[in-house]
């Protein structure tokens, strides 16, 4: 493309700024691994490289004074062939980019962030109705990088970010080395001898996993509502209503989707994966889903597993009916969602 440059230039300024505002909203310990994926995107590092120390920490500086300042200007145009877009009028964006080989991402994510990226296309498909884009070679990305989101049904999964995440459960596993969900899940991989390879692997298998959840999430906004949905989050004025609305929908989207998916085909791994991840309020919420795991790992088939996902599904889909009924002008709102956290552990 021949103003390629320009485009590029445009999402990474909104990247920075959006850095800019929001990287204090992170405890010092996530800052600091964000910042060292962000080191290695940056330097196209391969993740079984050790990160040299002190050219990290002199990065780390030049990246915090390039932030300051910029908190406070306004997000640029994304200059596409169409003309300069808003950097959130991202179906109008890839109506541009996608035909050309490109994929852009522009939306808001939890806690009201907003997230920017701009990648090479790897791949277009169509499932039930859901575009999905998958994001190879990024060129513009925030310091946080989800691995896949679902915006106004369209999928977008980041090969990049997906490998990010593997390897950091990866790392996090290699601490202790215990007989667990994520170490069992690695060891359907040979990260001892060929770690990029093993890392490629369960990109493409965990990749796939993550489509299904959103996949599932597709199905939980004709539910319930998209549009409601969304405004019910963004009504919500503490964090711990909306950990609680996002936790009830995602064990909907995976009862309905993700889990049955995994289980009809066999993809013992990424089960094994699956709960692994299975943690904070999902697990707080819906403990039977792990304790049927835990049954089926010791009798060796997923019957439990099998019942739990069926129960789950009509479960949550009750409460979270009950969320999206909640009257947002009530001043009693948001307590009443958190209350149906103690009503809804199944």
């Amino acid at each position: 493309m021949e103003n390629f440059h320009h485009i590029v230039e445009a999402v990474q300024t909104n990247c920075y700024i959006n850095d800019a505002r929001h990287a204090q909203d992170m405890t010092m310990c996530t800052y600091l691994l964000e910042m060292r994926q962000f080191y290695r995107w940056e330097h196209s590092l391969p993740h079984s490289q050790r990160l040299p120390k002190d050219e990290l920490g002199a990065w780390l500086t030049e990246r915090e004074a390039l932030w300051q300042g910029l908190e406070n200007q306004d997000y640029r145009p994304v200059p596409v062939a169409s003309g300069p877009r808003d950097p959130f009028e991202t179906e109008a964006i890839n109506a541009d980019l996608v035909p050309e080989g490109y994929v852009y991402g522009g939306g808001i994510g939890r806690f009201n962030r907003p997230h920017f990226f701009l990648a090479r296309l790897g791949r277009r498909e169509v499932r039930h109705g859901v575009t999905v884009l998958i994001a190879d070679c990024e060129y513009a990305r925030d310091l946080i990088a989800p691995p896949a989101a679902l915006l106004d049904r369209t999928i977008y999964l980041r090969r990049e970010a997906v490998q990010d995440f593997l390897w950091s459960k990866l790392e996090e596993w290699n601490w202790k080395r215990q007989d667990n969900a994520l170490g069992r899940a690695l060891a359907y991989y040979d990260f001892d001898t060929d770690p990029d390879a093993a890392l490629e692997r369960m990109t493409e298998v965990e990749g796939e996993a993550m489509i299904l959840h959103e996949l599932g999430e597709a199905l939980a906004g004709e539910l319930l509502g998209e549009a409601r949905w969304q405004a019910l989050l963004a009504g919500c004025s503490r964090h711990k209503p909306e950990i609680v609305a996002r936790a009830v929908r995602d064990n909907l989207a995976d009862c309905m989707v993700t889990l049955p998916t995994l289980l009809s085909r066999g993809m013992d791994s990424s089960i094994h994966f699956f709960f692994g991840n299975f943690t904070g309020m999902r697990l707080k919420l819906f403990p039977g889903a792990y304790q049927a795991y835990r049954r089926g790992v010791e009798a060796g088939h997923w019957q439990a597993l099998k019942d739990m996902t069926e129960r789950g599904r009509a479960h949550w889909e009750a409460i979270a009916r009950s969320i999206v009924a909640l009257d947002r002008h009530d001043p009693e709102a948001d307590r009443r969602l958190a209350a149906l956290a103690d009503q809804a552990v199944l």
